[in-house]
């Protein structure tokens, strides 16, 4: 049985024995995604996990943050956990990565999804515990140690003076978080309407620490983009900044981990993040 058979199935059992495939989605880093029609609810999503761990966040997410979101967000129509899948309602549009918009529409979006994060991250109270910057610390052990002499001595000794200073900031709220707050995970439909999809990492976790890619990434060549952003959002604080300064570092030790597999880079491959002193700035 193909993928795309094993979706459609599923679909059929969970919601609507008359669905029908009306797209395929390979999917971002091990989910698979198919779009099927359906008489009841329209066109729906039905994604497959990749591991346990990513459903029940994922469910999770939907069924206690994601509602602040209302029609801006899929609405989770059914799971199940053998196998780990979920079916939601297709949101109208195209990923923002994919659409090519003029300047004040690509701004305006941006402005939009700064609201977006922003309500996301106000959907549950804040929480001291468990001490995030210490279990960050701890995560880029594992991933400096799963890097192996893809990076060199220095920089190794650099990440971890970063993490240490993290750490040196605690206490830090954590929030709800999306942790893959990237224009392919927002949705961007013909009448200009910004909507967030992806919730598998969501958890709580440090809210600036969804800004460090779009920061590294985006932001050093787009400024009018990152403006743009924090005026739908709001301003960012001085630790919001160290935050994003210090998980820069974790984020592109990651990004060098999950490129280099299941092959192997050159010693020193890791790029120093784009996150200077203009872009940590306090606004």
């Amino acid at each position: 049985m193909t993928d795309l058979d094993l979706l459609l199935t599923l679909c059929q059992r969970l919601l609507d024995t008359e669905a029908v495939p009306a797209g395929w989605h390979p999917g971002h880093a091990g989910t698979r995604a198919l779009r099927a029609s359906t008489s009841d609810h329209g066109e729906i999503i039905v994604k497959a996990h990749r591991s346990p761990e990513r459903h029940t966040q994922e469910v999770h997410a939907y069924h206690t943050w994601i509602p602040a979101l209302g029609d801006r967000a899929p609405r989770l129509l059914a799971t199940t956990d053998d196998p780990p899948a979920i079916v939601v309602t297709a949101v109208p549009g195209v990923p923002l990565a994919e659409r090519q918009l003029d300047p004040e529409a690509e701004q305006d979006a941006y402005r939009q999804a700064g609201q977006l994060l922003a309500t996301l991250h106000a959907a549950r109270p804040p929480r001291l515990e468990p001490d995030w910057t210490a279990w960050l610390a701890e995560r880029a052990e594992y991933w400096i140690y799963r890097a192996g002499d893809q990076i060199t001595a220095s920089r190794r000794s650099e990440i971890r003076a970063h993490m240490q200073a993290l750490r040196d900031l605690a206490p830090l709220p954590a929030r709800p978080c999306h942790l893959d707050f990237m224009p392919r995970n927002m949705i961007y439909s013909d009448d200009g309407v910004v909507r967030l999809i992806d919730f598998e990492h969501s958890r709580y976790d440090l809210p600036a620490r969804d800004l460090v890619r779009l920061a590294t990434r985006i932001w050093p060549l787009r400024p009018d983009l990152r403006d743009s952003f924090l005026d739908g959002h709001g301003s960012l604080t001085t630790t919001d900044h160290a935050v994003m300064e210090h998980c820069a570092h974790f984020d592109a030790l990651t990004k060098l981990c999950d490129s280099s597999s299941p092959g192997g880079g050159a010693v020193g491959e890791l790029e120093l993040p784009s996150y200077g002193r203009e872009a940590s700035h306090p606004t």
